[in-house]
């Protein structure tokens, strides 16, 4: 039942993101509809596919570092991200692709960053450090960010913001495109690391006497979910809460097993996406409010009522 109930919300998450816009669209002309193709498919599938990848790295990221308030921007992916999209945006570099891409490439120095600072003694990667080490270089990306927001033109500084909170208004088939052959790889490393992160919750030391090669696999897990998280970043902008509310109202369903957890947290995640991006399009018709605060108005109560269960049981 419980699977049933989410899918049943999935699909109508996706309908709503579908049917209903500022622009009116008669249901009998749904299919033909130019707007519904061009415009509202394409974004309707991005939002659940980015919602999905964030819920997914956040489940999994607080597997790794064994701490229920890790989710996939704690550790500076979006302070990179940010940097780099606000730096495409003030040297103005022109094409469709040049902020996607200006954002993926910090996101990935932010990565690359952080995994060399949580690599304690040249080859163990500990968790905690990670943690600190994510900090770290957020705040030193976002430190630099709010510099050049501060000296550019206001138009740019518009962009600059709207970015930063998060949007899916710049989806279309060539971004849905891109996700549908960039997100598999990451997504099926997680989902096959279901089993070895049930072991390595018990503890390293547990972990290794049970046969988990934990070194690989924290590896393997803080890269996966550090370049879908990246991917996601890129082609939405930052969107907060997702990977840190999802993961934890999908435990509170499907307990702390991975193997159902997983799967759980991605379709919650795009469920829950799909509907922000929803409100966020048509809330104050016919302007647009970034889906990111959507997300955060929505996550903040709903992880302060998780919390107060956590704590209180």
């Amino acid at each position: 039942m419980r699977w049933l109930g989410l899918g049943v919300a999935a699909a109508a998450a996706f309908v709503l993101a579908v049917v209903v816009g500022p622009a009116h669209v008669p249901l009998a002309n749904l299919m033909t509809s130019d707007i519904v193709r061009s415009l509202r498919l394409p974004r309707a599938i991005l939002a659940f596919l980015v919602g999905g990848a964030l819920a997914l790295s956040g489940a999994s990221l607080q597997a790794l570092v064994r701490n229920p308030l890790a989710d996939p921007f704690l550790l500076g992916l979006s302070g990179g991200a940010g940097l780099g999209a606000v730096l495409a945006i003030a040297l103005r570099i022109g094409g469709p692709w040049a902020l996607p891409l200006a954002a993926f490439a910090g996101a990935l120095v932010a990565m690359g960053l952080v995994y060399r600072l949580g690599l304690v003694g040249g080859s163990a990667l500990d968790p905690r450090v990670l943690i600190l080490a994510g900090v770290a270089v957020g705040a030193f990306a976002s430190a630099v960010t709010t510099a050049i927001v501060s000296l550019s033109e206001a138009t740019q500084l518009r962009n600059a913001f709207l970015w930063l909170w998060g949007g899916l208004s710049g989806a279309s088939w060539d971004t849905v495109l891109v996700a549908c052959v960039y997100f598999p790889l990451p997504v099926l490393v997680l989902l096959a690391a279901a089993r070895p992160l049930d072991v390595l919750a018990l503890g390293e030391e547990p972990a290794r006497h049970l046969g988990a090669d934990v070194e690989p696999l924290k590896r393997r897990v803080y890269l996966a979910a550090s370049l879908l998280t990246a991917a996601a970043v890129a082609v939405s902008g930052v969107i907060g809460f997702v990977g840190l509310v999802v993961p934890h109202a999908m435990r509170a369903l499907w307990g702390h097993q991975h193997r159902p957890l997983l799967p759980a947290a991605f379709l919650g995640g795009g469920t829950l996406l799909a509907l922000s991006d929803t409100v966020a399009r048509t809330f104050v018709a016919p302007r647009e409010l970034p889906v990111g605060i959507v997300t955060a108005l929505v996550g903040v109560p709903v992880f302060a009522l998780l919390l107060r269960r956590w704590t209180a049981s």
